[in-house]
């Protein structure tokens, strides 16, 4: 059973910096790809930054130049460090990790921490 617990998210002013961070149970390498989605309320869930094994990233648009995505294999865990935050910027971020087997995509997700920017 696949369990991410990500952490980080509170509420900061805008300009702010915060790091989250997503825990997965197991190694990480046994996954395709793993990012980071947010929802605001009202919206649809985005993705925000993806990381395929083979350590490529792929940003939103909207959080090119100011977010960052990384991994520690050692500690299996995945980071999203935002910098310059805006109040566009508030939503629950989600982890996701991905698992392609026979051509079928095997999507898991964290329960999500709120990050909210206002001052």
């Amino acid at each position: 059973q696949v369990q991410l617990v990500e952490s980080g998210g509170g509420l900061v002013q805008p300009g702010g910096s915060l790091r989250l961070s997503c825990a997965a149970s197991g190694s990480i390498f046994s996954f395709d790809a793993m990012g980071w989605y947010r929802q605001a309320p009202g919206q649809q869930r985005e993705l925000v930054a993806v990381m395929p094994s083979d350590g490529a990233t792929n940003y939103a648009d909207s959080v090119k130049g100011r977010f960052t995505i990384s991994r520690d294999n050692a500690k299996s865990t995945v980071y999203l460090q935002m910098n310059s935050l805006k109040p566009e910027d508030t939503a629950v971020y989600y982890c996701n990790a991905g698992r392609l087997i026979m051509a079928v995509i095997y999507n898991y997700w964290g329960r999500g921490t709120q990050v909210t920017v206002s001052s």
